[in-house]
């Protein structure tokens, strides 16, 4: 006996439930509520986050106008790099920790490239690019927001062209604007603005990033994880130094310095913040829910099989391991749903929900249905299932 506290799956699938906002007691009010519940929502594909948000809300037909009022009106919201190379949307609260924590490191490492790049493929010079980039940011302080096009109008030397991926079958010319911007994103410089066309379009503006204080690193790396054992934990190290994407050793030196609680899993060792270690009971109300690909609690954990069972990964994945759209019932996930073109949402159970279940994940499909509306949504990482369902 280790001595340690024992977390089982059916314990750790009711912390879920309440901590991600899932349980019909849990939902929240605000898209606020639920990214402080998340830490993160993936960004990557910007439907994501409006379905992630709208799963999760107690009145879901506002999600549209909620998420959009948080992000381009009120900005308690931002769409930025975070964690694994990856765009996430975050509480505006949290930015200097995930640009201290995640992104220095990562940006260093990106300007050396692109710089490397640059002088291999041109005249220019680190002390050229960084001109550039003065212009570029002075464009986006006069006019709030700006397309890449817009910005490339303004300041012509972002239509530089470079040789990409020379002797390859798919080399071709481009212009520095993506990869400037990039950089500057990583950076904490810019950020994604509003887009072009409707929620779906990944057509965005871009626009100067929020002013934040700027972080000891092992000091926003110990916030963050504080930020995301709380609403996530039990997690193993391996979950953790997955989720990060940081050094294991930088997630042991975190994980000290936040007095994490050890505690035992299924897989092994966990971590819980010490005023998390006391029992979760199971909420008494099963609860269904469809989340949208790369949903947070889908994509949460390196280990899955708690909630995800081991024989629904091949259908619900893509090849580089981006899960689809899933559809859970009571903590686990048991299936997938897609929208067609004509704008129904189609769904098929994985595995044995039961009467009840399956009458629960209609009730969801049917709120899903009515606040789509006419929107149509694809996710851009597309799955076995996803794409057979949409097919009809």
């Amino acid at each position: 006996m280790s001595g340690r506290r024992h977390i089982d799956a059916t314990e750790r699938r009711a912390r879920l439930a309440a901590g991600q906002r899932l349980a019909p007691a849990a939902r929240a009010r605000s898209a606020e509520e639920v990214a402080a519940s998340l830490v993160a929502l993936h960004g990557t594909d910007p439907s994501t986050v409006y379905l992630a948000v709208g799963a999760r809300l107690a009145d879901p037909s506002q999600t549209v106008a909620d998420v959009q009022r948080a992000l381009y009106e009120d900005r308690t919201l931002v769409r930025m790099h975070g964690m694994r190379h990856t765009v996430f949307v975050f509480p505006t609260a949290l930015t200097a920790v995930v640009h201290a924590s995640t992104g220095i490191e990562v940006a260093a490492r990106e300007r050396a490239s692109f710089v490397k790049f640059l002088e291999a493929g041109s005249e220019h010079d680190a002390a050229w690019l960084a001109d550039v980039e003065a212009g570029t940011l002075a464009v986006l302080a006069a006019r709030g927001e700006a397309t890449a096009a817009e910005l490339a109008a303004a300041e012509p030397r972002l239509r530089t062209q470079l040789l990409y991926a020379p002797g390859k079958k798919y080399e071709a010319w481009q212009a520095i604007s993506t990869r400037v911007l990039r950089v500057l994103g990583m950076e904490g410089r810019v950020v994604r603005g509003r887009p072009r066309g409707s929620w779906t379009s990944s057509q965005f503006r871009w626009a100067l990033a929020p002013a934040h204080p700027e972080l000891p690193v092992a000091e926003a790396k110990s916030e963050l994880l504080r930020h995301w054992l709380g609403a996530c934990g039990p997690a193993t190290e391996a979950d953790l130094k997955w989720w990060t994407g940081w050094k294991v050793t930088d997630v042991r030196r975190a994980l000290k310095a936040v007095e994490a609680v050890e505690v035992e899993l299924d897989e092994g060792a966990g971590y819980v913040l010490p005023e998390h270690v006391e029992p979760v009971a199971a909420d008494a109300e099963p609860w269904a829910a469809l989340l949208p690909g790369l949903d947070p609690s889908a994509m949460g954990w390196q280990q899955r099989d708690w909630y995800l069972p081991p024989e629904l990964r091949a259908p619900l994945f893509d090849g580089a391991g981006n899960i689809g759209p899933t559809v859970w019932w009571d903590g686990r996930i048991a299936g997938g749903w897609a929208q067609g073109a004509d704008g129904e949402v189609r769904w098929r159970l994985l595995a044995d929900v039961g009467r009840e279940g399956a009458a629960a994940v209609e009730e969801r499909v049917a709120t899903l249905q009515g606040w789509l509306g006419d929107a149509r949504v694809t996710p851009r990482f597309r799955t076995p299932l996803e794409k057979e369902l949409a097919r009809g």
